[in-house]
């Protein structure tokens, strides 16, 4: 599970509060480099980039969200894309099977890239999301009440 990848961070009620403090602070600095002063005095300039993911990391933790950085060149196990796609981990075997979504082996076992599983799953949600809108067409055309 994504959840248990070394790293994640599960943060407490004490940490949301300081991450939702701090996100605040820091999207109105965020447009640019930040600067932080360390607690021996030096200060530590970070590029703006890495000031936007920070934003947002102090964003995902301030509403209790666990958080797990991985890497575009991550390759996960046939568990952890169940996961990240919240499904089975029979249907993703099933997907790699058919060749929905491209693996490779490292001896026995299957690995896929984050990469293609996130263009995977991208795919797969704008084809759900218009399958939802024209049942929702069709439910209106039919005075369904929707």
């Amino acid at each position: 599970m994504l959840l248990e990848r070394p790293g994640t961070v599960v943060p407490t009620k004490d940490d949301a509060e300081l991450a939702a403090k701090a996100s605040r602070m820091l999207s109105r600095r965020a447009k640019t480099a930040l600067r932080i002063r360390l607690d021996d005095g030096e200060e530590l300039t970070l590029p703006t980039a890495a000031a936007k993911l920070l934003t947002h990391l102090l964003t995902e933790m301030s509403q209790g969200n666990a958080v797990t950085l991985i890497p575009l060149h991550a390759e996960l196990t046939t568990r952890q894309a169940a996961d990240f796609l919240n499904v089975s981990r029979p249907h993703v075997v099933k997907l790699l099977d058919q060749k929905k979504i491209p693996f490779h082996k490292v001896g026995t076992h299957r690995r896929i890239y984050f990469t293609d599983l996130e263009a995977f799953k991208e795919t797969h949600e704008v084809g759900r999301r218009q399958a939802l809108d024209e049942i929702a067409a069709e439910a209106q055309e039919m005075g369904m009440g929707y």
